[in-house]
């Protein structure tokens, strides 16, 4: 029953509050631990194999860290009052969760694009996404809008309650800081290679299973929009799903390709190097504005479902 009250409630006031600045966010907190770790343990002329092993420390010192921290806070909390313990979870909950602030991020984008202000699009699409948007056009804009929206309903929404319905708010957490790790560090750059292998792979670890679930919410959240195909997001995912390089990625991405019918990967700039994604959907045409307005609406389905599945599968456990 605990779990279930924690879980509608920290998405109640996910939607409700999305991610204020005014809030200590844990993330934040957990960001600063990979750069001091990062300080501590690297030094210039280390082996490769040493970097790898410095690499590993941290991020498995820094995941227990960020679980058993969670844990004591919540037991210290508890002793004190169970109602703190209670709204100590919550909060902590509310934290992992990110689907008002991608829902408004996303929508200010369209929302240029609908107002022909490409410049002010390409601006607000810059906070949300890493390749290079100075010259993108409409179309773009409308296919980054859509696969990050594909891609950050997994990280960002379906990963954080699946962890949390399997084993609280300390796993969520501890999820949290596998995605931080990944993202300051698990780069495939010659800065990262070595140091942050383990924390890519454990990434892609940690959202094997909660990709997939994003995948199949994605055809669910399809039937219910006009336009959408829910047949096509199961067959494109099916068949283009393992085609991008990372074995979680293209998941819900084919998925999203297959409910719109539009054509997503290609050509992107990270830094003004050119890097190609695989086509996923690649039969389909190029999307448009409207598609990605469709794919905002998808995204709110699949966080819906999500967070009513994940309370049933905390019910049972």
């Amino acid at each position: 029953m605990k779990d279930r009250r924690v879980l509608a409630a920290a998405y109640m006031f996910d939607w409700i509050a999305g991610d204020p600045e005014w809030l200590p966010h844990p993330v934040r907190l957990i960001g600063k631990g990979v750069e001091q770790g990062e300080r501590i343990l690297r030094r210039p002329g280390q082996t490769p194999a040493v970097e790898f092993a410095a690499g590993g420390i941290l991020t498995f010192g820094l995941v227990a860290a960020v679980y058993f921290g969670t844990t004591k806070t919540i037991a210290w909390a508890n002793r004190k009052s169970p109602a703190l313990a209670l709204a100590a979870e919550i909060v902590l909950g509310w934290t992992c969760l990110a689907s008002r602030s991608l829902h408004d991020e996303a929508v200010a984008v369209v929302s240029a694009l609908d107002m022909g202000d490409i410049l002010r699009a390409r601006r607000r699409l810059a906070r949300i996404v890493g390749r290079d948007t100075q010259q993108l056009n409409t179309y773009e804009i409308s296919r980054a809008v859509i696969e990050t929206v594909a891609e950050s309903t997994s990280d960002g929404v379906i990963a954080p309650m699946f962890y949390m319905s399997v084993g609280g708010v300390s796993l969520a957490m501890a999820y949290k800081a596998i995605n931080t790790l990944d993202s300051m560090i698990g780069h495939a750059d010659e800065r990262y290679f070595y140091f942050g292998k383990i924390a890519a792979r454990l990434d892609d670890a940690a959202n094997f299973v909660p990709s997939r679930l994003t995948a199949l919410g994605v055809a669910a959240a399809a039937s219910a929009l006009r336009g959408a195909s829910p047949a096509a997001a199961l067959g494109i995912w099916l068949r283009d799903g393992m085609k991008h390089k990372s074995p979680n990625a293209g998941q819900p991405e084919s998925a999203m390709a297959g409910a719109l019918c539009v054509r997503l990967g290609g050509e992107n700039f990270y830094a003004g190097e050119s890097a190609v994604a695989p086509l996923l959907g690649e039969e389909f045409p190029q999307p448009s504005l409207q598609k990605a307005k469709h794919a905002i609406q998808i995204a709110a389905g699949v966080s819906i479902l999500g967070v009513v599945m994940a309370m049933l599968f905390a019910r049972r456990r």
